[in-house]
């Protein structure tokens, strides 16, 4: 693929991605390596070349059963526990196990990090550009699934032109409260027909909310952006959304992003300034992990202060 995009400085990256990219939502996604030094935007799951050889069916039952070991688990280790398997894949994701999620931030920063944390050698220790990865398509967001189609909003009748309904209508029906429930109680006469003449001509009624059921990830027809709960302080630290892909093993298709390239010789310059800007390790991972990854750095990689 041609790259449009070559960044040799921290300056020239935020000067791309404020005056280069498309307008509107956009996610971000940093690598260490380039797609073309064979490391292709797919999902974790996506990289065991073992699950390419079985069958569709063979790889859903796999799926679905490590995940239900992990469900299983997840009681000792947590507060809560997830309310479907989207949460569940979330957290699961989180601690590392593979799945058909892939990572994304809609931070730009966040992703340069990724990108430059650490520089990659190929096989002749020579070290490698790196990359930001932008997405250009729009997948349907998560909070759009299963949501109607129909208008569920419903024109209450004009009392003037419309005759109140008797007792008997309500009786088969019963009656919404005050409080928004339903009631099997009937008002007399008097009180219903001051119920029907009270709503202005204008004024619309809500039908009762339905519940819709939850589309399974394992049975999505097209990439689904997931908005995960935060079930870590990294996940909310980092602008992490997820994107769930319905063909785990297959690549994105080159016309879905588009690609900024890390030049190798800019990262250290780069990493510095994330640093100086708050983008780095122990603001990304607030846990003990990320402090010692920050002093491991600040001390020992760039011979600095605490």
């Amino acid at each position: 693929m041609s790259t449009p995009f070559l960044i040799e400085s921290f300056e020239e990256y935020l000067e791309t991605v404020r005056k280069e990219l498309p307008k509107g939502s956009i996610y971000f996604r940093g690598q260490s390596k380039l797609v073309s030094e064979d490391y292709s935007l797919k999902p974790s799951i996506g990289r065991y070349k073992r699950l390419a050889t079985v069958t569709l069916f063979e790889r859903d039952q796999i799926e679905r059963e490590v995940l239900g070991v992990f469900t299983n688990h997840l009681l000792t280790y947590v507060h809560h526990l997830p309310r479907n398997d989207w949460e569940a894949l979330a957290i699961a994701q989180h601690h590392g196990l593979p799945t058909r999620f892939m990572d994304w931030t809609t931070n730009p920063l966040v992703a340069l990090y990724f990108a430059t944390r650490e520089t990659k050698l190929d096989d002749d220790d020579q070290p490698l550009d790196s990359a930001v990865y932008v997405l250009t398509s729009e997948p349907v967001r998560f909070s759009d699934l299963g949501r109607p189609t129909e208008d569920m909003i419903k024109p209450v009748p004009d009392s003037t032109t419309t005759p109140a309904p008797q007792a008997s209508a309500y009786e088969d029906f019963g009656v919404v409260d005050h409080d928004g429930g339903e009631s099997g109680t009937v008002p007399d006469t008097a009180s219903s027909a001051t119920y029907a003449t009270a709503a202005p001509e204008t004024e619309m009624a809500k039908q009762p909310a339905a519940e819709f059921p939850v589309v399974s990830p394992f049975s999505i027809s097209e990439n689904v952006i997931y908005d995960p709960p935060h079930v870590s302080p990294r996940i909310r630290a980092q602008d992490g959304v997820l994107m769930a892909c319905h063909q785990p093993m297959q690549p994105l298709e080159e016309k879905d992003y588009l690609e900024i390239v890390i030049k190798h010789e800019a990262h250290d310059d780069i990493r510095r300034r994330l640093d100086q800007y708050g983008v780095f390790d122990k603001q990304l991972f607030p846990d003990l992990d990320g402090i010692a990854k920050w002093l491991k750095y600040r001390v020992f990689e760039i011979d600095g202060k605490c």
